[in-house]
């Protein structure tokens, strides 16, 4: 016998073992006695790797359980804790190195063409025109190009309710988790260079807060 017929042999061998499968011709060995409308039944045993598979699981279980609820050795609320301290300290370091980007107290606003052209395409696709109209005259929303300001105006204020939303209950979202700072910082310029502009039908102005003064 060769040597490449001898690893085959060993290989055919190896499978049956694992498997305990049948030879084909032998199925009147292990045929039951049940006949399900003429479809009969052949007693197989479970193969030995998915029994194996089996077993092993099962004792990992039993380890699982003994660890965490038996001796404590591992627990998910503590590595979670541990992981969110974690992220806390590399988000406050992230800060620290880059202040420009949350002191919102730097803000200015932009007046360049291209910052300018940014914002009003924010303001149409963002939706803003649904509550103040596309020459920002105002509709459900107040009218953004007089200088009376519910919340204050000024690309600090605007930017402010921008990111966190306007009066509770009045339908104006906070846009922080959906546009990038750089992009309130671009739509809250672009409202402002909107400022003293004739919108076709202006909503009368509302508001205490008169800017500028």
């Amino acid at each position: 016998m060769s040597k490449k017929s001898e690893n085959i042999s060993g290989w055919k061998k190896f499978m049956k073992s694992m498997t305990k499968a049948h030879e084909l011709g032998t199925e009147e060995d292990i045929m039951l006695d049940h006949d399900y409308d003429g479809i009969k039944e052949l007693d197989n045993v479970l193969p030995p790797w998915w029994l194996y598979g089996f077993y092993i699981t099962i004792i990992i279980c039993v380890f699982y359980y003994i660890a965490v609820l038996g001796f404590g050795w591992w627990n998910q609320y503590d590595e979670l804790t541990a992981e969110l301290e974690t992220a806390k300290i590399e988000i406050q370091a992230y800060k620290d190195a880059n202040p420009e980007l949350f002191d919102d107290s730097n803000i200015v606003a932009l007046t360049d063409a291209e910052s300018i052209a940014k914002g009003k395409e924010l303001f149409a696709t963002k939706t803003c025109t649904a509550c103040h109209l596309a020459d920002l005259g105002g509709s459900i929303g107040p009218n953004l190009t007089d200088n009376k300001w519910i919340l204050g105006g000024g690309v600090k204020n605007i930017f402010n309710t921008l990111t966190n939303g306007g009066r509770p209950g009045k339908g104006m979202i906070a846009w922080e988790s959906t546009i990038s700072r750089q992009e309130r910082i671009e739509l809250a310029s672009y409202i402002i260079s909107m400022q003293g502009s004739t919108p076709a039908a202006p909503k009368a102005p509302e508001g205490d807060i008169t800017w500028p003064e």
